[in-house]
């Protein structure tokens, strides 16, 4: 009888051990999904709640990690994650190589854009730019009659391809695209001659 009762003792403890586990597992996954539909604070409501103005931000766009991040000073406000040019890697040297270009850049213009929801105009072909430009075409990296290119900025994705950015597909010619709702979220804090930083 005795030997009964310390087997039936030790499938209750079982028992116990495996309801406590399942417990653990489901508050887990609860927790995660609760992690996963809070709320996104918008760029504008972090600013508010800090008491920061626009024209003390700067942009820094990491192409490596492929993310755009908003800064006060040194503190990061928020990131937003981005995709690149079909070839990213390096600087961006001449018209039609599709890169990225890098360096310190400041916005010339930004507006509403039919196809890519809004378009932030950087001021690429800078100063440095340009030597880098020519620098290259010495060199023979690039062709003699090689043109530096333009037209570089800021933008979303064409309607219903925001997937293109979760699966991190390069897809512009040299442009930093975001999600619609992204762009539309950083296009608010936006203001000519704002800094921009892009590096590798």
């Amino acid at each position: 009888m005795e030997v009964k009762k310390k087997d039936y003792s030790m499938r209750y403890n079982l028992y116990l051990l495996f309801i406590f586990s399942l417990l653990l597992i489901l508050s887990c996954k609860n927790d995660h999904n609760l992690e996963k539909k809070a709320p996104d604070i918008s760029l504008m409501e972090v600013l508010n709640n800090l008491e920061y103005k626009s024209k003390d931000l700067h942009i820094l766009i990491d192409k490596s990690d492929y993310e755009l991040s908003v800064l006060h000073n040194d503190q990061i406000i928020k990131t937003y994650p981005v995709v690149l040019g079909t070839n990213p890697v390096d600087d961006k040297l001449m018209e039609g190589d599709r890169r990225t270009p890098e360096g310190h850049f400041k916005v010339r213009d930004f507006y509403p854009h039919k196809n890519w929801s809004k378009f932030i105009w950087i001021d690429y072909p800078t100063e440095e730019s340009y030597k880098n430009h020519e620098n290259a075409k010495q060199n023979g990296s690039i062709p003699a009659d090689a043109t530096i290119g333009g037209e570089i900025g800021i933008h979303g994705t064409p309607p219903n391809k925001e997937s293109l950015i979760e699966n991190k597909i390069n897809w512009t010619w040299g442009c930093i695209s975001m999600t619609n709702s992204d762009v539309n979220d950083l296009y608010k804090i936006i203001y000519i001659d704002m800094e921009i930083v892009i590096q590798d």
